[in-house]
């Protein structure tokens, strides 16, 4: 069982790997994006430690292994990772979830696909796009002179229009465009003439070799207001009465094969009058057409999206320029016209995931020099200035590795390796300093395999309430799943971005795609928007988790992942394993993500989950019972060493998190005796609460002082260490 034989370690050094290049270690997620994907490292460990042989854990993760005849569920199956992990593995999965997006992902992720016929579409869909707007993306270079260099990033400055003498002028918050980490120099837009500038000091960078004036670094948009630069007037912005904004096209960086051999780092110029014209052909080519595809939907109110709504976007299709417009329209029209069902499928997901790229929400990194994509923060980050990448992409001849980001090239690339990873899937180990890769030949992902003809798996993914389960009592050897986060992360608002585009190709084809919006009443996060707090979470979530608890056999686990940085995001938690029926066996510290991820960083957030093995019998009995605030200090102690020993710094948050999940197990285990299921929620999530300020008081009084002692300590040795 997972209680005895998960290595906390081992596990852990694993996952903090993968979470730094997710995609080298799981090629399968870029599939389409999703958010906050777990390490698929961590559940194939939990389902080793669960069901695999008596070996040790480290010894049996890099062999292959066959879980066949083991029926495994998630009931909030979002990007997929537990049932790609168990369907991996030889398991039985069943799959649920509200979101339709969510669902469609996971399809075509497991979904068997011929991949020669796929490469061939692929490639042909990208060679009709090259014919038909290839020669937008021509630039002419700036070094040799050479009219076949082509255009990675095109930057755009917002605009606004003086409220007191009309005049437009660009809301620069800077004109720092590149960074001098992978470009020899900094680069930076003269305010005065607009001619781009090379310096080695962005501090003082001198002035501008083609006007003469000063070079600044700082610009005049910030705190959303810019002073006129033409009658001095302070204007505020944004401006909702003037609709969705204006932008103009600044920078391009663009690559030469004429003469990158001879050139060190990047290419940067400011637009020729033929690259606009170029922009403007692209305007008129869309206005000749009649857009089918190109979705009219409004964008409705909500938590992310009113954010949208505040700067004048009232429909999706603003997000995006003309030339974007018409390369996505050009690609459905393409799409649609692929008599293949499965190769249709495939693309549609290919265009449904390039839309994170291709709008002009995506901002452009400076340090990095490559499109940051609109869902990079998980939100609907609304800059000044925005990048519009290459819609083909651009591909490095022979390397066959594309230059850039964001592109169709890129895209197709990235579900290639997914989709040979789910027929021969491997594992990196690093042992002994050696990073190596290891094939575990006989396993694989999808509804078959040619090279196994004798395997049968049973693969069920329904999109719906999982409260609709309806699963067979004593049916399910365990439940397996990262349920919803208790927050502001709005995934169903922002996956509607992609969603009003998808359910375009494929409404004819999928009764779950027949809504305007993902969004449901019964999706279980805090929305201000829709009235939804702790309550709604609390009851939604028990409600799910006592349906999978009646289709559990005797003494088989639900496992579920969480963490969070209030105890009160720990209540639901805690009244739906109770509500359930269920003890809660064990609560084992693990990487979550990484603290570098962009929509974390500097946030303070915890990147450590809590493991949370429920059952209906106590396995373990009085171990891991702590009480007094030193032996619960001892518990988090001994988690933090095998974590340290997993090679993971911890933060003070980190430490709070693993003591919240300690706290949550314990306050089941007391309570357990005297539940009352029936009471309203309100009276369940009070009476949790009621434990840590009252009855768990010890816990409660000496929570901080337990987390200070223990992050001393911890920070005491680190600096020994160093």
């Amino acid at each position: 069982m997972i209680e005895d034989n998960f290595d906390v370690s081992f596990v852990a050094d694993l996952a903090s790997r993968e979470k730094q290049i997710q995609q080298n270690y799981r090629p399968i997620i870029a599939v389409h994006k999703w958010f906050a994907r777990r390490p698929g490292t961590l559940f194939r460990a939990i389902l080793l430690s669960e069901f695999g042989s008596n070996s040790l854990l480290k010894e049996k993760f890099y062999r292959t292994n066959k879980l066949n005849d083991i029926n495994i569920a998630d009931p909030f199956m979002g990007g997929g990772t537990p049932l790609l992990e168990s369907n991996r593995l030889g398991c039985n999965i069943t799959g649920f979830d509200i979101n339709p997006m969510a669902y469609w992902i996971v399809k075509q992720e497991i979904e068997s696909l011929d991949l020669n016929s796929y490469k061939e579409a692929a490639a042909n869909l990208r060679s009709h796009l090259e014919k038909r707007i290839g020669h937008l993306y021509q630039t002419k270079c700036s070094k040799c002179g050479s009219t076949n260099a082509i255009s990675k990033y095109f930057l755009w400055v917002k605009l606004h229009i003086c409220n007191e003498c009309g005049t437009e002028f660009s809301l620069f918050p800077g004109y720092l465009i590149s960074e001098d980490i992978r470009h020899p120099k900094n680069v930076l837009v003269c305010s005065s003439c607009g001619e781009l500038a090379e310096t080695s000091d962005p501090i003082n960078p001198g002035v501008c070799p083609s006007c003469g004036e000063y070079l600044v670094l700082k610009g005049p948009a910030k705190h959303n207001s810019c002073i006129c630069p033409h009658c001095g007037t302070t204007n505020k912005f944004p401006n909702i009465n003037r609709g969705a904004p204006r932008h103009r096209m600044f920078a391009i960086e663009y690559h030469c094969p004429t003469c990158k051999e001879s050139h060190k780092g990047r290419f940067f110029k400011k637009p020729d009058s033929t690259d606009l014209k170029r922009y403007n052909e692209a305007e008129e080519n869309l206005n000749k057409i009649k857009t089918i595809f190109v979705p009219d939907e409004e964008i409705p109110p909500g938590d992310e999206t009113d954010r949208l709504h505040r700067w004048g976007y009232k429909h999706y299709r603003e997000m995006f320029n003309s030339r974007q417009l018409l390369g996505l329209e050009l690609s459905c029209r393409r799409i649609d016209a692929e008599t293949d069902q499965k190769i249709k499928n495939a693309l549609a997901t290919n265009l449904s995931d390039l839309l994170r790229y291709q709008n002009m929400l995506c901002r452009y990194d400076t340090m990095a020099l490559k499109s940051l994509d609109i869902f990079s923060i998980h939100g609907f980050p609304v800059g000044l200035i925005q990048c519009e990448s290459n819609f083909l992409g651009i591909s490095n001849g022979s390397q066959k590795i594309s230059i850039g980001s964001g592109g169709w090239s890129n895209i197709i690339d990235k579900f290639i390796k997914a989709k040979s990873y789910c027929n021969s899937p491997f594992e990196i180990s690093h042992l002994n300093g050696q990073k190596k890769t290891i094939y575990t030949e006989g396993e694989w992902i999808g509804e078959f395999n040619a090279n196994y003809p004798g395997e049968k798996r049973v693969i069920e993914l329904y999109c719906r309430n999982a409260i609709e389960s309806h699963l067979p009592p004593s049916s399910l050897d365990a439940v397996l799943t990262d349920p919803p986060y208790y927050g502001n992360v709005q995934y169903a608002e922002l996956m509607d971005f992609c969603y009003v585009w998808l359910r375009r190709l494929v409404n004819n084809l999928n009764n779950d795609f027949t809504g305007h919006t993902t969004r449901n009443i019964y999706e279980l996060t805090k929305n201000t928007n829709m009235c939804r707090g702790i309550e709604q979470f609390a009851q939604g979530l028990s409600d799910v988790f006592q349906q999978m608890a009646k289709a559990l056999k005797p003494g088989s686990p639900l496992i579920f992942t969480y963490h969070h940085n209030k105890i009160d995001a720990y209540l639901p938690i805690a009244v739906a394993i109770l509500d359930s029926g269920l003890i809660c066996t064990a609560s084992i510290p693990c990487p979550a993500e990484m603290g570098a991820s962009i929509h974390i960083k500097g946030t303070k957030s915890s990147v450590i989950d809590s493991i949370f093995v429920c059952r209906s019998n106590d396995v373990l009995a009085s171990k891991g019972i702590a009480i007094s605030p030193e032996d619960l200090s001892s518990l988090v102690e001994e988690d933090i060493a095998k974590l340290k020993r997993g090679k993971i710094k911890l933060t003070k948050g980190d430490i709070r998190c693993i003591l919240y999940g300690h706290l949550i197990r314990l306050s089941i285990r007391f309570l357990k005796p005297n539940w009352n299921k029936d009471r309203p929620i309100q009276e369940r999530l009070n009476t949790i609460r009621t434990w840590l300020q009252e009855d768990g008081k010890l816990f409660a009084i000496e929570q901080s002082l337990i987390e200070d002692t223990i992050f001393m300590k911890e920070s005491a040795q680190n600096s020994d260490q160093l």
